[in-house]
């Protein structure tokens, strides 16, 4: 029996300017997809660990093959297991990708590094979204905090002080594609105006990167209010969402934000010092959140 581990995702700057070109800068969670394979007849998906419909598990089963194809088969059953929140923004079907490759690559006896995962991932990933930007299997199989750009630039970002998080859960979100639809219909009547709002959230994903190398939370979490900002303009943002980020920001958070497609709900990030304590207040209120450590001295 072999296992892999796949992380999910957030995007700590940069949500959306990315597919236009721009940095975003982006970490794994301590969450993610964990993957198990055991000898078998024939290379198989057995087990995906959640409900699917016959559509989602007919994609998956094809990303499945897709993947094991390219590996070599191995005559492995493969099953998967999440502790990650799905359809939040979250980057699970990354994680499932890399756990998914990972597995099947330990069971071939090949050896690799993150750059093989990556392109393998990417196979997986295509078959889920047709053109992925890329970010979400990168970040998974880097492990690592990074400054990434569509055109495969990736920059590893080392971080002087630990980078804490809380991520809350603000409810349910309408399909990723009705919400980037209704943004590039935006974008495509008033162009102009869009790109420099892009380029400027791409920006703050660069000085971002600068902040944590250089261990100054307080401009991070800056970044992050002022990254929401734009993000609200952009017509991303939410009443839930809003709400909850007042919230943590008044409970002492340094900054915070929507991650990933945003919407009328999904998650929120929240950069605190210590987030344990806010965390145990809204676990006990029933609100789902957690905490990861996504960069520094004992990081993921």
């Amino acid at each position: 029996m072999v296992t892999a581990f796949g992380p999910g995702k957030i995007i700590v700057l940069g949500e959306h300017a990315v597919v236009y070109g721009h940095p975003a800068l982006a970490a794994p969670l301590s969450k993610g997809v964990h993957a198990t394979a055991v000898p078998a007849s024939r290379c198989q998906l057995v087990s995906t660990g959640s409900a699917l419909n016959r559509p989602q598990r007919a994609v998956l089963e094809r990303a499945f093959t897709t993947a094991a194809t390219l590996i070599g088969s191995p005559k492995v059953a493969v099953s998967v297991r999440s502790d990650l929140p799905v359809s939040m923004g979250l980057g699970s079907s990354g994680a499932l990708a890399v756990a998914c490759v990972r597995v099947l690559l330990q069971a071939r006896g090949r050896r690799f590094d993150d750059r093989v995962v990556e392109r393998l991932a990417l196979a997986m990933e295509r078959e889920f979204h047709g053109t992925p930007s890329g970010v979400d299997h990168t970040t998974s199989a880097r492990g690592q905090m990074i400054l990434y750009r569509k055109s495969g630039q990736v920059r590893v970002i080392r971080a002087r002080r630990p980078v804490k998080v809380l991520v809350a859960l603000v409810g349910e979100r309408s399909a990723t594609k009705v919400t980037v639809g209704a943004l590039r219909e935006r974008q495509a009547r008033w162009p102009k105006t869009y790109r420099r709002l892009f380029a400027e959230v791409g920006q703050l994903a660069a000085l971002g990167a600068k902040a944590v190398a250089a261990g100054d939370l307080e401009q991070l979490g800056d970044l992050m209010n002022i990254n929401q900002g734009l993000l609200a303009a952009l017509g991303l943002s939410s009443p839930k969402i809003e709400n909850m980020l007042y919230r943590l920001r008044a409970d002492g958070a340094l900054g915070a934000k929507l991650t990933g497609a945003g919407g009328d709900g999904g998650a929120v990030i929240a950069l605190f010092r210590e987030p344990e304590p806010t965390i145990a207040r809204l676990t006990r209120e029933g609100v789902p959140c957690f905490a990861s450590h996504l960069a520094g001295p004992e990081a993921l």
